[in-house]
């Protein structure tokens, strides 16, 4: 039927009255307030990234199902057509991943330019006495064993002399072939530096890249004052929102660590074992969570357990419905229980509540979440801030790109970002032996050796 006939004008004005109206709604939903402040140009690339999509789809389906009652053929052939334009945008996606991976990897491998020599304590990995190569450790590696915190750092925040120096055993991605091999590794580093003989081990699960975060750990050695140990074994050189297709084998390596370490101190009286703590930021605490059955924690003697910023979905919400003891949940330090419970609680989550790493999930696409719709709304949760269908999911999709730009030794409580609040929680949560003093030097220490960080890697 030609286009001139009223018929025909009828179908594109209604198609074209669809368009508008969707789009249009669209525009405006995305440019509401969401959780993180976006940068200025970021609002119109999404706005018209949105409108032109919301736009195409609009007009495909609408314009298809009016047209369709004349030409039947349409509702085959269109769909065909969607399908095949989607097959050309992922094989473009496939291959610019092709050519990124391989140079964000060896981003991960690259060493700062302060940290080309391995360090010189036989105490961590990488050393002339370890038998895991300082080149195998990547970036984040280096990292973490250059910043075992110095007797002097100790004794400045707790007025008391340092009695040991730290142990810090890093195991990367590279150093073995296989997480059995690396698990293996991690062991043999244990037993050779004598972290089996020390009062606390902590074992961190590391983000995608490889990043085990210094700053609990810190609070950890400055607390036992030098008396403990940690452990990280890397399963990757991406960073996290890259590492996504590695759950399943980081939660193997997690879980082989965790079995090994129970195994080693299995056979030791409770006054000889020392205290075991947990700690997992990021997609480093799903990863832990994915490792771990709930109930184990209390069988094998977890002392306590800290997860920082898990991401939200259905693997959170299915660990915390099986938790066989109520955990301790807060924003910020000032939530934190005064005095704390009795029994110490053995599982803790820190978690902002206007953290978009937390809070995303994929059925925001059609469902109101909870945090939308309470009132008062959590901190940092913009009270202008609306659901809407398919919109909100992608804001929050955005919103993690600019949750995490930090400035050392600026510390922020937000988004995801939790620098801010990890001294007086990590103290809280690991049952740690602070006064309320020690506790305001803390502060300021874990600032101060921040920046230093930032020296020593430049």
């Amino acid at each position: 039927m030609p286009l001139s006939t009223p018929r025909g004008a009828r179908r594109r004005l209604v198609t074209a009255g669809s368009t508008l109206g969707v789009s249009g709604a669209a525009t405006w939903g995305v440019r509401r307030p969401s959780l993180m402040p976006w940068p200025s140009w970021v609002g119109p690339v999404v706005t018209g990234a949105v409108a032109a999509g919301s736009a195409a789809a609009t007009w495909s389906v609408v314009d298809t199902l009016v047209h369709a009652w004349q030409r039947p053929g349409l509702l085959v052939r269109r769909p065909v057509i969607a399908l095949v334009a989607a097959g050309g945008v992922l094989a473009v996606a496939a291959a610019a991943r092709a050519v990124m991976l391989p140079r964000l990897e060896q981003v991960g491998r690259d060493r700062d330019p302060g940290l080309d020599e391995p360090p010189t304590s036989s105490l961590v990995s990488g050393s002339s006495q370890s038998s895991v190569s300082y080149a195998s450790l990547g970036r984040e590696g280096a990292r973490f064993v250059h910043t075992t915190t110095a007797a002097g750092d100790i004794a400045e925040v707790m007025e008391t002399p340092a009695v040991a120096e730290p142990i810090r055993v890093f195991v990367g991605v590279e150093s073995a072939s296989s997480p059995e091999q690396r698990v293996e590794l991690a062991i043999a580093e244990m037993r050779r530096t004598g972290a089996f003989g020390r009062s606390t081990i902590v074992i961190q699960s590391p983000a995608g890249s490889g990043y085990a975060n210094p700053t609990p750990v810190q609070v950890v050695e400055i607390a036992t004052l030098g008396d403990c140990a940690s452990v990280a074994v890397g399963y990757g050189l991406l960073p996290s929102f890259l590492s996504l297709d590695k759950i399943d084998v980081a939660a193997r390596t997690q879980r082989l660590l965790l079995d090994a370490v129970f195994h080693e101190l299995s056979d030791r009286d409770a006054k000889d074992r020392p205290k075991v703590l947990l700690y997992g930021e990021s997609l480093g605490a799903r990863v832990q969570q994915r490792a771990l059955e709930p109930h184990e924690l209390v069988e094998r003697d977890v002392h306590s357990a800290l997860w920082v910023g898990t991401p939200g979905g259905r693997d959170s919400d299915r660990f915390r419905s099986m938790l066989t003891e109520p955990p301790v949940i807060v924003d910020r330090p000032e939530q934190l229980p005064h005095p704390l419970p009795q029994p110490h609680p053995r599982v803790w989550f820190l978690e902002h509540d206007g953290d978009p790493v937390v809070r995303f999930r994929r059925d925001l696409v059609h469902r109101r979440p909870e945090w939308l719709a309470q009132h008062p709304r959590g901190r940092h949760v913009p009270d202008e801030m609306r659901w809407m269908p398919v919109i909100t999911w992608i804001q929050v999709l955005v919103d993690p790109l600019f949750a995490t730009h930090v400035t050392p030794g600026e510390f922020d409580s937000r988004g995801h970002d939790y620098r801010a609040d990890l001294g007086a929680v990590v103290a809280a949560a690991f049952d740690l032996a602070f006064t309320d003093e020690a506790v305001e030097r803390l502060e300021a220490g874990l600032r101060r050796l921040e920046v230093a960080r930032a020296q020593m890697f430049a």
